[in-house]
């Protein structure tokens, strides 16, 4: 019943920028902690970012601290993934996320994500 749906990607050129954006429906949005996954070919799905229900609180992967920002906005159930100076290694497709019970505080882990969106494809070129 849950569906998330990304947008927002596509090809950009290395130091450019991005906006991903995910609709959220099917579930109380404010309830949930949301986050952001990529994953490229034979590797493993790796954590980008994570937010409370409220948006106060933020976590990031060490490595993309500073260069990605999550926010969110609970009027609209919306969540998204700024990211800038683009390097050629975030090539990837990146998935939103929710997490799987409400209420719940702190980082979003893989398995804690109870819904996955489809994916949204950022090609970051040199």
């Amino acid at each position: 019943q849950v569906q998330l749906v990304e947008s927002g990607g596509g090809l950009v050129q290395a130091g450019g920028s991005l906006r991903l954006s995910c609709a959220a429906s099917g579930l109380t949005f404010s309830a949930y902690v949301m986050g952001w996954f990529r994953q490229t070919p034979g590797k493993e799905r790796e954590f980008v970012a994570s937010i409370s229900r409220s948006g106060v609180s933020t976590n990031y992967a060490e490595s993309l601290k500073g260069r990605f920002t999550i926010s969110r906005d609970n009027a609209k159930n919306a969540v998204y993934l700024q990211i800038n100076s683009l390097k050629p290694e975030d090539t990837a497709v990146y998935y939103c996320a929710s997490d799987s019970k409400p209420w719940r505080t702190g980082l979003l882990t893989a398995t804690r994500v109870g819904s996955w969106g489809q994916g949204t494809q950022v090609t970051v070129s040199s």
